[in-house]
């Protein structure tokens, strides 16, 4: 691979092994996830052509104004693009990625970690012939793991994921459903069995019938789902998990009425509209046009107050059921959050905080945002894989029992 740094590099492509580095750097982030054919490497050797290579932050982003057509590949493309062009410092992170860490340095490291799926990609593939000894190796013993890959993709943690189980995890998404436990309205309908007794039709069926007998006639509540609201950060400490979540909320959009998916980092964003498009990626393309702050800081107490003015009264009628999906650690702590909270936990029928830090086992709610959250929430679970995903949707079915705390930590 061919070095950039700030001087001119106008004569690095004489020996015409850079418009192969280039393709091998498109082919690395196909490998890694990223969309890119053979297109739109042509547009790439033309327009490096057009920008020259006398600064490595043209060549940059040159690169990534034909590579990256949405907010969730830009994170992937930088690392990618600093690893194939020799950034030494995360040449160092991508060498101590094989060495082991602890609890604490995955907790506060204050370092980017480098994704799997990048060095997946850029891992050298071995050729068929490598180890091939001329004869068929008889295996005598089967050492492997009894355990299914159905279970083991059920209990990995998404960012643990590579590029071949987070597709398989997006499809088993797709199956997944949230049966949330309907409940009474205030409607009425025609029961032939129980109820109270509809006076009205009662009278009508014994005038019909010459009075002589009165045949009784019922009503009952009418029961249905209650509305879903979905709160998702997409801070950069959430990004990967909520990039995997809204699989799962498309999912559920198509699948039911009376969904409602707002995003928040820095600002709130109603991408309801966008969720229901049949197609995934079509959906997912068009929150990416639409949400700018992916991947950036939190406000948490800003974003909920603004979700209180001008949106709470729209859809968190008819007892609706929210979905605060965050990490609770917020940038604007001390803006009101546990106030604005409680205005969020009285106007809904059950808040449910999903938060994927809950699945270390030495989580401990110490950081403030967490605090002012907790003391408001009905259920606090963890949302980190599939398994937790199947696990909410046997807790939303379960029968109500009213404002509770359900999780590790009570207020």
């Amino acid at each position: 691979m061919t070095p950039l740094d700030d001087r001119n590099e106008g004569t690095a492509n004489n020996d015409g092994t850079f418009a192969e580095n280039i393709l091998h750097f498109a082919r690395t982030l196909r490998k890694a996830g990223i969309p890119v054919g053979p297109g739109r490497v042509i547009e790439a050797l033309k327009a490096v052509e057009c920008a020259g290579l006398e600064r490595r932050d043209d060549f940059y982003w040159t690169l990534h104004s034909v590579f990256v057509n949405r907010h969730d590949q830009w994170h992937l493309f930088d690392q990618a693009f600093h690893i194939f062009w020799k950034n030494p410092d995360i040449l160092k992170k991508m060498m101590d990625m094989m060495l082991p860490t602890t609890f604490l340095d995955q907790v506060h490291s204050d370092q980017e970690e480098i994704s799997k799926r990048l060095s997946q990609a850029l891992a050298p593939s071995e050729a068929p012939g490598d180890h091939d000894d001329g004869g068929k190796e008889e295996i005598e013993i089967n050492a492997e793991l009894t355990t299914s890959n159905k279970e083991l993709l059920q209990t990995k943690d998404f960012e643990d994921m590579s590029l071949e189980e987070l597709e398989l995890a997006k499809k088993a998404m797709k199956n997944l459903r949230l049966p949330i436990r309907e409940v009474k309205t205030r409607r009425l309908q025609t029961d032939l069995r129980s109820g109270n007794i509809d006076m009205r039709r009662t009278l009508r069926a014994a005038l019909r019938s010459g009075g002589g007998a009165i045949p009784l006639k019922y009503k009952s509540q009418v029961k249905r789902h209650p509305p879903l609201v979905v709160l998702c950060d997409i801070s950069g400490s959430m990004s990967q998990y909520s990039r995997m979540l809204l699989h799962f909320l498309h999912a559920l959009t198509n699948d039911r009425d009376r969904v409602h998916t707002f995003l928040f980092g820095t600002r709130l964003s109603n991408i309801t509209r966008y969720m229901k498009y049949r197609d995934v990626d079509d959906a997912l393309d068009a929150v990416s046009e639409k949400v700018e702050d992916w991947s950036g800081g939190t406000r948490i107490g800003s974003t909920v107050a603004e979700f209180n003015k001008n949106w709470s009264r729209r859809v968190l009628g008819q007892g609706a059921v929210v979905l605060f999906i965050s990490d609770g650690l917020d940038r604007d702590e001390e803006h009101g959050l546990g106030t604005e909270m409680d205005r969020l936990h009285k106007s809904c029928r059950q808040l449910i905080w999903l938060n994927p830090l809950l699945r270390y086992e030495g989580f401990e709610p110490k950081a403030r945002g967490i605090k002012a959250i907790l003391p408001h929430v009905d259920i606090f679970r963890t949302v980190h894989n599939l398994q937790s995903l199947q696990d909410l949707s046997k807790l939303l079915s379960s029968p109500d029992k009213g404002h509770s705390v359900q999780g590790r930590f009570v207020a």
